[in-house]
C-alpha cells in the first residue's frame, strides 16, 4: 500500500512516499520544498501572507509527486511544527492549505514532535544502550531527546530554532562574534532544564537528526571522498575536529562563501551558522566528544509508528 508523508517545517516541507506491506517498506521518492513559513512572521507569532502563499504553491508541487506516484490524498499524513503551532493565525493557515490543495494538517506539540523524532532515528540507527543525546534544529523549534535504543529518559522542545536565532542574533552577514557570545548567554539561559538533565543521565554521544547535521555531513563527505554521499546511507560519523573546523569557517564567511563551500546546498546556507553555533554549544558545555548524523528525522518517526501498527 503506498503511503505518502508530509513534514510541514518552519524552514522546510519535505515529503516521504513508501510502499508498506505489513511491517516492512520501500521508499518510492523523497523531495523537499523551502516554504520558509517562518520567514518574516515567526518572531510576531504569525505566519504571513507571503508565508502562507509559499506553503500553498509546495505542497501543490508534492501534490504533482502524489499524482504521478499514485498515492490518494487520504493515504497522505501531514504535520505541521513550530511555526505553525505558535501562530495566532493557525486555524485559518490549515484551514487555506485544506482549502486550495487538499491536504489536511495535523498541528502537533512539541513534545509529540520529539516523540517522533525518536522514533525515526531509532529506525535508521542503532542509538546503543548508553544514553545519547538526540538534537533536532529545526526552523522553530529544537527538539533535545536524552535516549538509548529502548527508551527515552528526557525530552523536551524549546522554541529556539533556526530562524528564530537568526532573527534575534543575525544581524550582518558575516556573524558579528560579540553576537555569537550574546547567542551562547542566551542558550545557557533558555536550555536550564537541558543542563539539569545532562547532570541527571550524562549522555556520552550526540545524534543530530537531519537540517544543519546533514549539510555538515555532506561537507565532510565532500572533504574527504569528493561527492556526495550514498543515498541509500542513514547514519553517519562526524569527527569533533572536522567540526570544530566547519564552525569557525561557517561563523567568519558570508553567505556567497559559506555557498561556495562544496557540500553546501542553498536551502541551509543562512540557518547553517546560528546552527553551529548551537552545536559547538552543546559539545563544549556538555563536554561530548562523539558525533554521530542520522538522515531520519520526524517524518521517518511518523513512518516507524505505522509500521509497529501493522505488526
Amino acid at each position: 500500500m503506498k503511503k505518502a508523508i508530509i513534514d510541514l517545517g518552519t524552514n522546510t516541507f519535505q515529503l516521504l512516499v513508501v510502499a508498506q506491506q505489513g511491517a516492512d517498506f520501500s521508499i518510492l521518492h523523497e523531495d523537499s520544498y523551502a516554504a520558509k513559513i517562518g520567514k518574516g512572521g515567526i518572531s510576531q507569532g504569525i505566519i504571513t501572507a507571503e508565508g502562507i502563499q509559499r506553503a500553498v504553491t509546495g505542497l501543490l508541487y508534492f501534490n504533482e509527486i502524489l499524482a504521478k506516484e499514485g498515492v490518494p490524498l487520504s493515504a497522505v499524513s501531514a504535520f505541521a511544527t513550530s511555526a505553525v503551532r505558535n501562530a495566532a493565525n493557525a486555524q485559518a493557515f490549515c484551514e487555506h492549505i485544506k482549502t486550495h490543495t487538499g491536504i489536511e494538517i495535523q498541528v502537533i506539540s512539541g513534545d509529540a514532535e520529539a516523540s517522533l523524532i525518536y522514533e525515526g532515528v531509532k529506525l535508521g540507527t542503532n542509538i546503543g544502550q548508553t544514553p545519547s543525546m538526540i538534537i533536532d534544529i529545526g526552523g522553530g523549534s529544537v527538539e533535545f531527546i536524552i535516549c538509548d535504543q529502548q527508551k527515552i529518559y528526557w525530552k523536551q522542545s524549546f522554541e529556539i530554532g533556526g530562524q528564530r536565532l537568526m532573527d534575534q542574533f543575525m544581524h550582518s552577514d558575516p556573524i558579528q562574534p560579540r553576537s555569537v557570545g550574546q547567542l551562547r548567554e542566551y542558550l545557557e539561559q533558555q536550555l536550564l532544564p537541558l543542563t539539569n538533565a545532562v547532570h541527571q543521565y550524562a549522555p556520552t554521544c550526540l545524534i543530530g537528526s537531519a537540517g544543519s547535521f546533514e549539510t555538515l555531513a555532506d561537507m565532510y563527505w565532500h572533504e574527504t571522498q569528493g561527492s556526495f554521499p550514498p543515498r541509500n546511507q542513514v547514519t553517519f560519523e562526524l569527527p569533533l575536529p572536522f567540526f570544530q573546523q566547519a564552525f569557525l569557517q561557517l561563523v567568519s564567511q558570508d553567505r556567497k562563501q559559506r555557498l561556495a563551500i562544496p557540500g553546501m546546498i542553498e536551502l541551509r546556507v543562512d540557518m547553517i551558522v546560528v546552527g553551529v553555533c548551537l552545536i559547538d554549544f552543546i559539545l563544549k558545555k556538555y563536554q561530548i566528544n562523539q558525533i554521530k548524523v542520522s538522515t531520519y528525522a520526524l517524518k521517518e518517526g511518523v513512518l516507524a509508528n505505522m509500521l509497529k501498527e501493522s505488526r
